[in-house]
């Protein structure tokens, strides 16, 4: 071991980053414990700010929205509906329905309610439905509090429920119990896979001190900086799974080291030296694709994708510290139990894997066909996608945002539960004859008459034909914008929550290519610059390409089509732009840990099929292991009641589940097989203009001369 590590020449940086929490693992543990107790206190004392930023500069919603914000701001506030209903008719409960509204006219959060006996259009033609409109700005515990007493005034015959974005967004809370169901599949697995709880609790502990400190930073950060509320949930997830991810990948190196007769400290050094380095490159690549989601030029997926970034990069460094340091604590008992297996284990480590390349070789243009066949059905889905934003007809039969969105759809139609507003700034005439304009239209259920909000501004509210989600209503919105205001005189201008969606969703597919062009073409430089090769690349951003595409394809058939009783709706507008960043650059991770291992044995051997057999059987099981970790973590958010986690959850799961066991595991040592020696070539003139840098250190036995020339000549 001493001539392994004295051959690489002078230490690396992390090599002597190992060295030094070897030498101080009490320092390096108690300086992270310091600085988790520090955030842990500190956020104590601030709190948090989190506040959703819906803002979409230069579209038509957000002028609309400014405009109501400075000239009519009572007109713009957010609003809950109080809908009631009865088969006998709303009339005959009116005394009820007006002791209910009473009551909730007098609740914390409430501003004002409506009386829908005497407000225009409030009661439906069949006088069986009817709805009042609060203003409400209230805390989730206030709308909560409105669900109960909605809930304790239904009976004998009348059917009280409320809904609005602040109703269900209360109702859903955050991803409830999938953090702990992920974090105990975690220890289950890794239990499993480790035999001993002291070696399965340590990736956990470097997960949770990353996600902790991280966390609390982000409280202190949401008062001067906006971050959504739903952050919370998706921190954890993209955190806790990527912190378990990185420190198995270190700990697997390290214990591979022990068994291979390497001391505790010669382990440590060179596992942080080739997995640790892996690692930050891995990790490096996952920040560059959040980062891309700046292109899209929105404040919401600006603020996720700087947290995001901020727990993927304190996760990397307590992977290459912290887990150091724990690995240098017990790394005695470690040792024996991982000696004590291997003892007994008669089978030689990696056999297995490299039986499995040996049988992929043989096949491997039939492996590339069936597979690659295989994700492109799954994509398939894809070219149907509706991005938008599931309405209250999605949510479960039970709820009380759903009975809510029922009622108004039988009573009024449903375009009721999503009603465009239409502002004028101009006269009265002008504000009747756009009223009158979009009365006339086929797909317009009702416009209402148009009524002043403000000195010189005048508004209509517009519930079209089909729901808010519906692909009619988005041909509405465009329909009205392009061709029907326009020719009304005065300035109109389409807002609302429904058509901010609408904007949402348009920016989404304007923006998708730049966004893609950005991440991929960043994620192809850094792998040619660190694996010296144009083929491998360009390899790794088909096989990710397809991976993310199975995936979203996944989410699409099951959430947009309606599988496995899910309430069809469309795909929440930015949930494939994240998934995209998050998957492409967790994929990055399996392609680095796979193919570093494949580089380190050709620039050792320089047999090409030997270093795909060698890398697979050194990195199969712990990629298997990692997958499966973070497919448990991952699976857990179908346990939520928010539609967005769920849709991360199963997103994320299946694009590991493919990227792990499918491509790395089957694809790679096929496309690699075919590849040859010509997947490590790169001209001679790009060789040496591009910066070199190495994730794997390059061993003692570099490939000859002779074979390295061959190669670049093709």
């Amino acid at each position: 071991m001493e001539q392994r590590l004295a051959s690489r020449g002078r230490p690396s940086t992390m090599a002597r980053l190992a060295q030094w929490t070897q030498r101080r693992p009490v320092v390096a543990l108690i300086a992270w414990v310091v600085v988790l107790a520090a955030a842990i206190a500190a956020a104590s004392q601030i709190g948090s700010a989190f506040e959703d930023d819906n803002s979409m500069p230069g579209t038509e919603s957000q002028e609309l929205s400014d405009l109501l914000e400075e000239r009519a701001p009572e007109a713009g506030g957010p609003t809950v509906q109080v809908v009631f209903g009865d088969e006998d008719g709303v009339a005959a409960e009116r005394d009820r329905v007006e002791a209910v509204l009473a009551e909730i006219a007098g609740m914390p959060g409430v501003a004002s309610v409506d009386d829908p006996f005497t407000s225009y259009g409030s009661v439906s033609e069949d006088g069986t439905v009817g709805y009042a409109t609060a203003g409400f700005d209230g805390t989730p515990e206030e709308a909560l509090a409105l669900v109960e007493v909605a809930e304790e005034s239904s009976g004998d015959g009348l059917t009280v429920a409320v809904g609005g974005d602040a109703i269900r967004e209360a109702a859903e809370g955050g991803g409830g119990a999938a953090e702990g169901v992920g974090m105990l599949a975690a220890l289950v697995i890794l239990v499993l896979m480790f035999g001993s709880l002291l070696a399965a609790s340590l990736p956990l502990i470097t997960a949770v001190f990353a996600v902790g400190i991280t966390f609390c930073l982000s409280m202190i950060v949401s008062h001067v900086v906006t971050l959504p509320t739903y952050l919370t949930p998706i921190m954890f997830l993209i955190g806790f799974g990527v912190g378990v991810d990185y420190a198995l990948l270190i700990f697997a190196r390290y214990r591979s080291e022990l068994l291979n007769g390497a001391n505790r400290k010669g382990a440590a050094t060179i596992a942080l030296d080739t997995a640790g380095r892996s690692v930050m490159f891995a990790g490096s690549v996952v920040i560059v694709a959040l980062m891309g989601l700046f292109a899209l030029g929105l404040g919401s997926l600006q603020s996720v994708s700087l947290s995001v970034a901020l727990v993927v990069l304190v996760t990397m460094l307590a992977s290459v510290t912290l887990l150091p340091a724990l690995l240098a604590l017990f790394g005695k008992r470690i040792e024996r139990r991982v000696r004590g297996r291997a003892a007994k284990a008669k089978r030689v480590p990696g056999a297995r894997w490299k039986g499995w390349s040996r049988f992929v070789e043989k096949r491997a243009w039939l492996a590339i066909g069936v597979v690659v066949a295989a994700l492109l059905a799954l994509s398939a889905p894809l070219l149907g996608l509706r991005l938008g934003f599931a309405d209250a007809g999605t949510d479960p039969e039970s709820s009380t945002t759903r009975q809510a969105y029922d009622m108004l759809s039988d009573g009024f139609g449903p375009g009721f539960n999503g009603p465009l507003l239409v502002v004028t700034d101009g006269t009265r005439a002008e504000a009747d004859a756009a009223a009158a304009a979009m009365s006339e239209l086929d797909t317009v259920e009702q416009a209402s008459p148009a009524f002043e909000i403000g000195e010189g501004l005048w508004m209509s509210t517009v519930a079209g034909t089909a729901g808010p989600s519906d692909e009619a209503t988005v041909d509405l919105v465009h329909q009205l914008r392009d061709d029907v205001l326009d020719e009304v005189e005065g300035e109109q201008l389409v807002g609302g929550s429904t058509a901010a969606a609408i904007d949402f969703s348009d920016i989404m597919v304007d923006k998708a290519p730049i966004f893609l062009l950005f991440v991929v073409g960043l994620s192809m430089l850094l792998l040619m610059v660190v694996f010296r090769s144009i083929l491998i690349p360009i390899k790794a951003a088909v096989l990710n390409l397809l991976t993310v595409g199975a995936s979203l394809g996944v989410i699409t058939w099951i959430f947009q089509e309606g599988m496995f009783g899910v309430s069809p709706g469309p795909i929440e507008a930015f949930g494939p732009v994240m998934i995209f960043a998050i998957v492409f650059g967790l994929s990055m991770d399996y392609e680095v840990f796979l193919v570093s291992r494949m580089r380190e044995e050709w620039v050792r051997t320089g047999e090409p099929v030997e270093a795909v057999r060698t890398g697979l059987a050194s990195t199969g099981g712990v990629i298997t292991a990692a997958a499966a970790i973070m497919m448990a973590v991952f699976g857990a958010f179908m346990l939520s009641e928010a539609r967005l986690l769920q849709q991360f959850g199963i997103g994320l799961a299946v694009a590991i589940f493919i990227d792990a066991i499918v491509i790395r595991c089957l694809l790679v040592p096929a496309v690699m097989k075919v590849m040859g020696r010509a997947a490590w070539w790169m001209p001679k003139w790009l060789d040496r203009i591009v910066p070199h840098v190495t994730v794997e250190p390059e061993s003692e036995a570099p490939v000859r001369a002779a074979d390295r020339e061959e190669v670049r000549a093709g």
